[in-house]
């Protein structure tokens, strides 16, 4: 239902897009900041994972593999760079209402929109309230995991749609 290919993708070519998107990007990306936050003995590294992250379901296995690569990646950068001032945390949402639901989906926005049917799903503002909340906290203090699900969702698969 959420993963734009069920259990296996399509092709080989939507798998590696999505790895090099969710997990090469992102590695290659870090690694760039973390050279110069070191050389400025400062800087946070904020990923945005995923409840996919967290635990996988049905429809959506290479999703969840890459969020599952990508919290991994950042459980091990924290440990890598506890002798630094440099922060890492990771924001993992669960359901949120964006343009990629679209994209997820090939371009089909009813069903895109019918996976929030029910439900008041997170926005981007809504995330992006919790990173800013992350990276304003004070120099000592590393907020290592943010988990935020809209009230009706307790996990990937299990949520309360009111109309249903």
């Amino acid at each position: 239902m959420w993963g734009i290919c069920p259990t296996v993708c399509s092709n080989e070519t939507e798998s590696d897009t999505m790895f090099n998107t969710n997990v090469m990007g992102m590695i290659h990306l870090t690694q760039i900041f973390v050279r110069h936050f070191k050389q400025n003995n400062a800087g946070h590294i904020i990923q945005l994972g995923s409840v996919a992250g967290r635990e996988g379901y049905a429809g959506g296995s290479i999703y969840c593999a890459t969020k599952h690569a990508l919290h991994g990646f950042t459980v091990a950068l924290m440990k890598e760079l506890v002798n630094t001032p440099i922060r890492v945390t990771e924001v993992q949402p669960g359901m949120v209402e964006t343009s990629f639901s679209v994209t997820r989906f090939r371009g089909d926005a009813d069903r895109a929109k019918s996976v929030y049917k029910g439900l008041q799903p997170l926005v981007a503002e809504d995330v992006a309230e919790d990173i800013v909340w992350a990276a304003s906290r004070k120099e000592h203090i590393n907020v290592a995991e943010i988990f935020v699900l809209p009230v009706n969702q307790a996990s990937p698969n299990i949520a309360y749609r009111a109309d249903q």
